[in-house]
């Protein structure tokens, strides 16, 4: 572990480890407005017996796509094995995240049952450790092809579309609504690109909220979740709220992106990818990245997290990077990415310096992915005393980390 590294996790570690009961307890947050049911998918390669683990699995998305284009023309069947339903959207994991690391957390979404009574079983857990959690309506689903290489993703968004600002205000009311935003130290709306109701859930938060609360320091951290298919419009009136939303009294919003959005929001918004590329290091194109975004968005911190570690950039004109704890045998990688955005936004809770946020978050990522569950509190510390070196396989690319999922 380089020095720096080293002293960055291992200074994390510290500050949560002074972290008293009483501080945990005071920082909460309020995470919103998915749900999504997701479905961890093997694919079959060959079939050894019929048994239910009789198999090996196509292994890389490569061969999964030469397999689909053998049959161009013709057809196929490829046969896939469920390996297990997990609760899943970007808002449940992002806000399992944090109530696992002992923040209270009240979550608000698409996590009912069908007949919109209660809870859906595939939430009960997940529910359980949130101080709170409120139903809008019932999840919708995403098949998560695992690969060695990465994932595909295929999500059915029809339901979650019933989440809109009206729907929340419906449900809850609005000024219980409004005393769940004036307690939250931490809001979090993320998963903008499938969720069609999220520009009307900020202006309800501009224009509903925000003048009836009290003026205290809060963070917004907001995931777009991969917006290739939104147009470029789409992205620059986000981007605009954004700004609207980081113009509020008290409020600071933290957006975190993989490499991918990081490149797409710095074209969308009229910059230079060009800069970043040329950098010698990786590290170095990613803070760049981070700094070009901050520039072009104005917004108080921009956090990327590719693979290999994950970098930041911040109003105030600092940055920092640090590499990430890569593993080539994740148990899990779906939701590795949301768990990034939360050890980071866990660290700005505590007021840790950005290199610290960074470490938070890989960290986070790296034990969820070796464990499949999110860590908890001494899960994490031990993990930053002791942060792994990158693992690499010869010929392979890296896995794991702060995976975009």
């Amino acid at each position: 572990m380089s020095h720096l590294r080293e002293e960055t996790a291992r200074s994390a570690a510290a500050k949560i480890a002074a972290i008293t009961p009483d501080a945990r307890e005071s920082r909460t947050a309020l995470i919103g407005f998915d749900g999504f049911i997701d479905s961890i998918l093997h694919m079959v390669d060959r079939r050894t017996d019929m048994t239910p683990t009789g198999y090996t699995r196509i292994e890389t998305i490569a061969a999964f796509s030469a397999r689909c284009a053998a049959a161009a023309g013709r057809s196929t069947n490829i046969e896939q094995v469920l390996v297990e339903d997990r609760f899943g959207g970007n808002g449940p994991l992002l806000a399992g995240a944090l109530a696992s690391l002992e923040t209270p957390t009240t979550y608000i979404g698409a996590i009912s049952d069908h007949q919109r009574i209660g809870i859906h079983p595939v939430f009960a857990a997940f529910a359980a450790k949130c101080r709170k959690a409120v139903a809008i309506g019932p999840p919708s689903s995403t098949l998560c092809l695992e690969f060695d290489d990465g994932k595909l993703m295929f999500n059915n968004t029809s339901l979650v579309q019933a989440v809109t600002w009206g729907a929340i205000v419906k449900r809850i009311g609005l000024e219980p609504l409004i005393a769940m935003f004036d307690e939250a130290d931490l809001i979090g709306v993320v998963n903008w690109s499938l969720l069609g109701g999220v520009p009307g859930i900020w202006r309800g938060m501009m224009k509903d909220v925000w003048p009836r609360i009290r003026v205290k320091n809060r963070r917004l951290a907001i995931d777009l979740s991969d917006p290739a298919k939104r147009t470029d419009e789409d992205v620059r009136s986000a981007m605009g709220q954004l700004l609207e939303l980081n113009g509020l009294p008290g409020l600071r919003v933290t957006l975190g992106l993989n490499l991918a959005e990081s490149e797409r929001i710095v074209s969308v918004m009229g910059g230079d990818v060009s800069p970043a590329r040329s950098m010698a290091t990786l590290g170095e194109t990613v803070m760049a990245r981070a700094a070009e975004i901050q520039r072009l968005t104005d917004l108080d911190c921009i956090a990327v997290h590719p693979r290999e570690g994950a970098g930041a950039a911040t109003a105030g004109g600092e940055a920092a990077w640090i590499e990430g704890p890569f593993t080539n045998e994740p148990r899990l990688s779906t939701g590795a990415g949301d768990h990034f955005n939360a050890g980071f936004v866990f660290g700005q809770l505590h007021s840790m310096t950005l290199g610290e946020c960074l470490a938070c978050g890989v960290a986070v990522s790296g034990a969820y992915v070796r464990d499949a569950r999110s860590p908890d509190v001494a899960r994490l510390h031990d993990f930053l005393i002791d942060l792994p070196m990158p693992e690499s396989k010869p010929g392979s690319p890296h896995r794991g980390g702060s995976d975009p999922g």
